[in-house]
C-alpha cells in the first residue's frame, strides 16, 4: 500500500454513492484512502458493505479472528457487527438516493463528515437506463425512465460538499443514450457539473488492458473543482502475461449443485498472477465457492459448448445444437446464449448481473466439472479479495444475491489503479 496523503498530510477521504457491493470503494481503500460513508439502496448490498466495514475495523485492530469465525459459521452477523462496531453505528446508509430521501441522507452524512473537508465523491448510478442491452429490451428505449436523471442527485452531493475531486463511472452506453428530443444525457450531466464549478475529463477504460482478467469497458468521468485541466488519472497499460485459468484454476473442482457459501480451504498452489495480486487471504481460504444446480438438458449443452471450444477453439451457436436440446423460439438473435469462460484466454467476457438469473453465459471451462461459474469464480474475475463476503437481506446465504452484487460491481484492482493515479495528481 502506498502513502496516499492530501496536502495536509492526511489520507484522502471519500463517500461512495450508489455504492453497490463496494468494488469501487474497496479499490480506493486498498490504495490508502479513507471511506467516510457509503450510500446504497439495495439492502443486501448494504449488508455486504457493513460486513466489509467490520472486516476493515477488525483488521485495523490486528485481530481478524472474529471475522473468520463469522465466515465459518461460528457466530452470526449480529454478533460480528457487535464485535466490530460496539455501541456505534455503521457508516453505511441504506437509502435510495432521490428526492424523498435526500434530506435524511444529508443529515447522516453531515454527522459522519463532521468538521472534516470532504476530498472525494465516487460512484455511479445504476446503469440499466444507459446500457445498450437495457435500451434494447425496453419498449420505450428507456426514454423517460427516471433512472436517466439520477446524475442530478449525484450533483446535489457535489453542490453540498464541494469535494476536490469526484469520480463518476458508468457503462459506455452513456455516450449514446439520449432524451426524446435527441439530447445526450452525457451532455446534460457535463453541463451540470461544469455549472457547479468542476472541470470534467473522461475516458473509456478497458479493464483487460490494465491487468484485469475480464473484458469490461466502462466510462470514467473525473471532475476537479476549479479550471485546472490535465488531471485525469492516466493508467499504465499492463502486458498480458496471465490467462483466465490463472485467476480461477486454484479453486477446488465442483460438480453442479455442490459447494457452499461458507469457508472453503484452498490447497492447490495459486498462480503467479494470483500470488502477486493481493487477492488471496492469509490462511488460503475463501467463501462462496458454490455451484448452482442445472437441469440435465443444460448440462448436455454445456458439454457440447465446452468441447467445441477446448477442441476447436470455436464458439457454439445455439442453432448448431441438436433439435432435442433447443427450447428457445428465437433463432435469429442471442445465438451465443450458451458461452464458455475460456481458460486459455487472457480475459473472460464481461461479468454482468444477469449471471444471477442463470449461468448459461458463464460455463466453466472444465468439462469434468460440467457446470457454470460459482460466485467466487465470478468474484475472482472481478478481482474481489478472497475474504470478501457477499451478504443477503436475511443473513442466510443467497447465491442469487451474491451473483447480482458481483455482476454490478467495478473490478477492485481497476479501482485501486485509478485511485493511485488520481492521488499522484492530487496537488
Amino acid at each position: 500500500m502506498f502513502d496516499s496523503t492530501t496536502k495536509s498530510g492526511n489520507k484522502p477521504n471519500f463517500i461512495d454513492l450508489f455504492a453497490g457491493a463496494g468494488g469501487l470503494s474497496e479499490g480506493f481503500v486498498r490504495a490508502g484512502c479513507e471511506p467516510i460513508a457509503h450510500v446504497e439502496a439495495d439492502t443486501a448490498a448494504a449488508y455486504t458493505l457493513r460486513t466489509r466495514e467490520a472486516y476493515h475495523i477488525l483488521s485495523g485492530r490486528g485481530d481478524l479472528s472474529g471475522y473468520f469465525a463469522y465466515l465459518s459459521g461460528q457466530i452470526n452477523r449480529k454478533e460480528l457487527y457487535s464485535l466490530a462496531f460496539g455501541s456505534r453505528s455503521s457508516s453505511v446508509i441504506n437509502a435510495e438516493i432521490g428526492a424523498k430521501a435526500l434530506s435524511g441522507i444529508f443529515d447522516r452524512l453531515d454527522f459522519q463528515i463532521g468538521n472534516r473537508k470532504l476530498d472525494l465523491i465516487v460512484g455511479g448510478p445504476p446503469c440499466q437506463a444507459y446500457s445498450l442491452v437495457g435500451r434494447a429490451r425496453s419498449e420505450l428505449k428507456m426514454v423517460g425512465d427516471e433512472r436517466n436523471y439520477l446524475f442530478v442527485y449525484y450533483a446535489e452531493f457535489l453542490k453540498r460538499y464541494r469535494p476536490r475531486f469526484f469520480i463518476f463511472e458508468n457503462v459506455v452506453g452513456l455516450l449514446t443514450a439520449r432524451e426524446s428530443d435527441g439530447t445526450r444525457y452525457f451532455d446534460m450531466m457535463w453541463a451540470l457539473f461544469k455549472n457547479l464549478g468542476y472541470t470534467v475529463e473522461y475516458q473509456v477504460i478497458a479493464a483487460d488492458e490494465h491487468g484485469i482478467p475480464q473484458k469490461r469497458k466502462r466510462i470514467i468521468l473525473v471532475g476537479r473543482l476549479g479550471k485546472k485541466d490535465g488531471f485525469f488519472p492516466e493508467l499504465d497499460k499492463t502486458s498480458t502475461d496471465f490467462l483466465v485459468k490463472d485467476a480461477i484454476g486454484d479453486l477446488p473442482p465442483l460438480r453442479a449443485g455442490k459447494g457452499g457459501a461458507l469457508v472453503t480451504s484452498l490447497e492447490k498452489p495459486p498462480s503467479r498472477w494470483l500470488a502477486e495480486s493481493g487477492l488471496l487471504s492469509a490462511d488460503r481460504s475463501t467463501t462462496w465457492h458454490e455451484a448452482r444446480p442445472h437441469n440435465p438438458r443444460d448440462l448436455k449443452i454445456f458439454k457440447k459448448v465446452v468441447n467445441e471450444w477446448n477442441t476447436r477453439g470455436e464458439r457454439l451457436s445455439y442453432n448448431d445444437l441438436p433439435e432435442t436440446l433447443k427450447t428457445h423460439k428465437n433463432r435469429s438473435s442471442f445465438l451465443d446464449r450458451f458461452k464458455v469462460v475460456a481458460a486459455d484466454l487472457p480475459a473472460s467476457h464481461t461479468v454482468v448481473a444477469h449471471i444471477a438469473k442463470d449461468g448459461n453465459y458463464y460455463i466453466h471451462p472444465d468439462n469434468a466439472q460440467n457446470r457454470s461459474l460459482t460466485p467466487r469464480e465470478a468474484a475472482r474475475l472481478q478481482t474481489f479479495p478472497d475474504d470478501f463476503y457477499f451478504e443477503s437481506t436475511s443473513g442466510k446465504p443467497s447465491r442469487t444475491s451474491a451473483f447480482k452484487q458481483i455482476g454490478n460491481a467495478v473490478p477492485v484492482l481497476l479501482a485501486e489503479k485509478i485511485s493511485k493515479k488520481l492521488v499522484e495528481n492530487w496537488s
